[in-house]
Parts: structure tokens; sequence; C-alpha cells
């Protein structure tokens, strides 16, 4: 019976593996029996949303029973005002995924290609998949996405490219010189789409502001969201910048009232919090620091990172070391292109004071 069900399915899905998200808390107490679990593994503000948020969401709760906004009107003007660009200009998912899933509707066709990064965010192949478009992965350069071999591989069929940036997992960033030597002689069929989903945590000088190509009318998307410095992630809340004309067509293949009440007002009280971001930044570089003088310390290598974690060698099979980790009550991420590495969330001192003596443990019996 199986075997006849399969028949059913398109030959793309059958060959697309489902996303595996980071194991959620519960999962990991029903699977070890332990009440008391540390999750590292999604990248998420475990400082949790701004208070005002919280109060936002309570307030919204009581009219539920109605639609949604389906334009988000109030969200998209609150975005285009702290952007410096047209409202026609944004458009918002049910987290920047969403978005992703748009572009491959929107641009792919069955004969076309598109080029991503390798490690990188897998959605970007699934976009590919789900549309019969061929994706091109391009090995990263020292962790980093080598933008000198991703336009090499452009050509006739390319329409779009995904630049992560952080990159997923391994939280490096391209300069505003390499992004501009890219876009440079760019061919106008081929789309560029920046993925900026942990850019609040960025501390790089040269990282560049890419909406400014947007606001100069060039044809690029720009994706952020408000799942991680502003600690949003279970309300799924994301958004593209793009030129009115690219929006407009995004607009014709998503669902009707695709972002709830609860969270287009959740997001909108966040960004009148100033401290939001800065509370999450504080934490981060605090985070950062310990763990790369901890990572030192045990003798492992690490890439250093602009985002809210960082994938480190425990130079031995990482998925032995995480579910080595998960018996000790610490859910880590592995799997994630590169055989050897974790990618671990940096999170309160305590956080990452238990990660640090649990892969000791694992790694070296202390």
């Amino acid at each position: 019976m199986a075997d006849s069900r399969s028949s059913l399915v398109r030959e793309n899905v059958l060959g697309l593996v489902p996303y595996s998200p980071g194991k959620p808390i519960e999962e990991v107490k029903r699977e070890i029996g332990l009440d008391d679990i540390t999750k590292m593994a999604s990248n998420e503000n475990v400082l949790g949303p701004s208070p005002k948020a919280v109060e936002a969401m309570r307030a919204a709760a009581e009219s539920v029973y109605l639609y949604p906004d389906g334009s988000w009107f109030r969200l998209r003007h609150a975005l285009a005002s702290r952007l410096g660009v047209s409202a026609e200009s944004i458009v918002v998912g049910n987290g920047s995924d969403e978005i992703i899933h748009f572009l491959g509707l929107t641009f792919l066709n069955a004969a076309d290609e598109m080029i991503q990064g390798d490690p990188s965010f897998v959605r970007y192949e699934a976009a590919a998949a789900l549309n019969l478009a061929k994706c091109h992965l391009v090995p990263l350069r020292d962790f980093t996405h080598d933008l000198v071999a991703m336009r090499e591989a452009v050509n006739d069929r390319t329409k779009l490219v995904f630049i992560a940036s952080p990159n997923n997992p391994t939280g490096t960033i391209n300069t505003k010189a390499e992004v501009d030597a890219f876009l440079a002689d760019l061919p106008d069929h081929v789309l560029p789409v920046f993925d900026e989903a942990y850019k609040e945590y960025v501390d790089a000088p040269d990282y560049p502001e890419t909406v400014d190509y947007v606001r100069e009318g060039r044809n690029v998307i720009v994706l952020r969201t408000f799942s991680k410095a502003y600690a949003l992630a279970g309300l799924r809340v994301g958004y593209g910048i793009a030129p009115p004309e690219l929006i407009g067509y995004l607009n014709q293949v998503r669902e009707p009232f695709n972002v709830s009440s609860i969270a287009q007002e959740a997001a909108i009280a966040s960004l009148e919090d100033e401290d939001q971001v800065k509370r999450a930044r504080a934490m981060n570089s605090a985070g950062k620091r310990y763990l790369y003088a901890q990572f030192e310390a045990l003798g492992l290598a690490y890439v250093p990172t602009e985002a809210n974690f960082v994938f480190v060698d425990v130079g031995r099979d990482c998925m032995e070391v995480f579910r080595a980790l998960m018996q000790l009550g610490v859910i880590a991420r592995a799997g994630l292109g590169m055989p050897t590495h974790l990618r671990v969330t940096i999170g309160r001192q305590e956080d990452n004071e238990r990660f640090i003596a649990a892969l000791s443990e694992v790694l070296h019996g202390t």
C-alpha cells in the first residue's frame, strides 16, 4: 500500500528531506527522562520577548475571533518608517521561511536554477526542489560565502542567489566590499536574496547595509525576522524588503491572513522597545567571550561569529557528541553539513557554563 501511495506523489517531493529543527525540550524530556533541560540548539533568545510585546499579545488575544489585518498595515508602516523605505517595499510572512517559499513560487520555473552556499540554511534548496528548479551548492570558503565562486556559477538560467549573512550555521558575514563586487556586474535576470535573520547581533564595522540597495531601486530582496533578537520565534513573524514591483509579485502567491493578529501586535510593540535588541546584544557579547575562552582552553577550533551561536569543531563525530550531551540534559545542534562541528546557541551565563561543563565531560570525562 505504501508503494502505491508514493506513486501519487510528485517525484521532486519524494526526494525532499523534511526540515529537522532543533529538538524541543519536551521531546528530550520524554526520550531521556530528565526534567532539567537546557536547549541551545535553535538560536532562540532566552531573555524572552519585550514586556511591551507580552502586553500587546495579551491585549490582542481578546480579538482573535476576527481575522487579522491581511495587509499588515500598521506593522508594515512601522517597519517602513524605521527602515526608510516605502510601505509598498515590505512583505510580511509567517516567519522569513515563508517568504523564502514565496520566492520559489514566484520566480522559479522548472528550467531555472538557483545558487546558495554550502552549508547554509536548508530551506533555500527546498524552494528550488519544490519548483523543479536546479540548486547549485557552492562550498563555503573559510566558513564564509565565496561570492567570487558564486558569481562564477551564475549562468543564463540562474534566477535566485541566496546569501545568508550572518550565515547559518557558521555565523560568518560577507563584507560590503565583497557584496558590492558581487553585485557590480550581476545580470539583470538574477535576483540576489540577502537573508539577514541574525543582523541585530552583528558587530563587524564592514557589514553592508543591504537595504541601501533597495533604496537605490536595485533588484535585491532582503529578509529579516523577529524570531531571533526580538525573541518572537513562537509567533513566526518575518519580513522582506524589496522594490515595490517585486513585493507585488510576492503578494500574488501568498495565502490570505498569513500572519496572526497576535504576532503583528507583538512585532509592532517590539519595535517600540528600544532596549530589546540592546539586552540581546549585551548578553550575546558576554556569552561569545566566555565560549571562545572555554573552547580555546579545551583545544577546540571554532568559527568567530557575528550571530547568536558558535560553530565549534569538537574533533569527533558530531552526532555522537550531540547524543552524549543530550544524555546530560543539554541540547545542541549537529548534522549541519560538517561531520565534526556542533552549532551551539549563545545563552545566559548559566546556560553557557552548563554547556561547557557537559562538553568537557563528554570529550574528556571531566
